[in-house]
């Protein structure tokens, strides 16, 4: 099949780091042939490592936008709150689009590219990529497969790991509802859409607690100052020192991980600089942070599963771990470890599988949706993409309930919800 021709919008973390680097390892099925982003640095990058043309090159979504169509597809990967203008000017225009979760941090927006992925004949498919996991394709087949029986209960945890909440929500871009989105939109989504996708019928009823309860100025230390470089007089005890998370020296994934997102410059004295003037230097007890650090979420379906989500930043790793009950069965998972364990009611037998650690983000679904989205595109349009926006705003809905529940204390009926939001848009 022929190559396809793609523009990135947003050449951060997720755009340059996680997608665009499959069209240097597949360069036959998959060519970047323009890039919109701010940063000099970031849109310059692209520009050179795919040898964009100079005036592919722009600073705004806008400016690649506003002229003729540049390419077949375009991957949409700025901040959530910049996700639908792009979105609808791009199918509008004829483009096939993939984007980045979360759709929008607005329900209604979502609802909105929901039935505009109806209403164009383009792909249009949203980056869940634990649909593309092979973790979690593996217990879907077995859930098929009838392999414990009908399934009744679930109960998922996402533990985000302590680094990764003081990076990401306390410190970075996700840490205030307002300015991007609430937590479990945009971190847990994800977990919501692979919820919907086992059980594989709608939700019905929704319900969750939760708070922030610890990275608050109400628990900073005694003298604690503002920024971690500022002589802080708890440095050796507190876990969230903040250069002990970014040392040039320190190695392993999750030092090369969270220096990649600190600065463009890596070097010991540009990552000093970072921590001195930017976000992430500031003590995670007096950062401008809203979003939660735990939440429960309760789910019941159409077809009277029932599932619980967890959600947690006060853990070392950052790991998925899932336990779905059947009628026959059960079937515990731990998706960093790639291990699923089924045991058998009647026999009491036990069977590990041990999966194939992958070399690519989200044990495999980032490059998965990748390969998906490019067949979908080469065979042209009316094609139903796995993570369609048409299915995927069906659990970003879903997550809206909940922190609608948690902020309102009061059970959500999905059926209403989703009714309420459909009065309130044209499309």
């Amino acid at each position: 099949m022929k190559r396809i021709t793609v523009a990135l919008i947003g050449a951060g973390g997720r755009g340059a780091v996680a997608y665009a680097p499959y069209a240097l390892r597949y360069p036959d099925e998959i060519q970047i042939v323009a890039v919109a982003d701010p940063d000099v640095q970031r849109r310059e990058g692209i520009k050179n490592s795919f040898d964009i043309k100079a005036q592919n090159a722009f600073t705004t979504w806008e400016d690649l936008l506003s002229g003729e169509k540049l390419a077949d597809a375009v991957l949409i990967c700025t901040q959530d709150n910049m996700h639908f203008e792009p979105t609808i000017k791009a199918l509008e225009m004829g483009y096939h689009v993939l984007l980045e979760k979360p759709m929008s941090n607005n329900p209604e927006e979502c609802f909105i590219m929901g039935e505009y992925a109806k209403k164009y004949n383009r792909i249009f498919a949203i980056c869940h990529v634990l649909r593309y996991n092979h973790f979690f394709m593996t217990l879907k087949d077995l859930l098929e497969d009838g392999e414990i029986g009908n399934l009744m209960t679930v109960q998922h945890l996402e533990n985000v790991g302590y680094w990764h909440q003081a990076h990401s929500f306390v410190r970075g871009n996700w840490r205030n509802a307002a300015e991007s989105s609430p937590m479990i939109l945009q971190k847990s989504c994800h977990d919501l859409d692979i919820l919907l996708w086992l059980i594989g019928e709608e939700c019905r009823r929704v319900s969750s607690f939760g708070s922030l309860s610890h990275f608050t100025k109400e628990n900073a230390p005694a003298g604690a100052p503002l920024r971690c470089t500022d002589g802080c007089p708890v440095r050796d005890e507190c876990a969230f020192y903040a250069p002990r998370f970014y040392l040039i020296d320190k190695e392993d994934w999750q030092g090369k991980y969270l220096r990649a997102y600190l600065t463009n410059d890596t070097s010991y004295e540009g990552i000093m600089t970072a921590l001195r003037e930017g976000p992430y230097g500031r003590c995670v007890y007096h950062c401008d942070n809203d979003v939660v650090d735990h939440q429960v979420v309760n789910l019941e379906f159409a077809n009277n599963v029932t599932a619980s989500f967890t959600m947690t930043a006060f853990s070392n790793d950052s790991e998925r771990i899932i336990r779905l009950q059947g009628t026959k069965g059960e079937i515990k998972g731990h998706m960093e470890d790639n291990t699923i364990e089924i045991t058998d009611f009647v026999s009491g037998r036990k069977k590990l599988i041990k999966l194939r650690a992958s070399d690519t983000g989200h044990g495999g679904g980032d490059e998965g949706i990748m390969k998906d989205f490019i067949k979908l595109v080469q065979k042209g349009s009316g094609q139903n993409s796995r993570s369609s926006a048409v299915v995927s705003v069906q659990s970003h809905l879903m997550a809206f309930a909940a922190e609608t529940s948690r902020l309102e204390n009061r059970v959500i009926q999905m059926p209403e919800y989703i009714e309420s939001l459909r009065q309130k848009v044209t499309v």
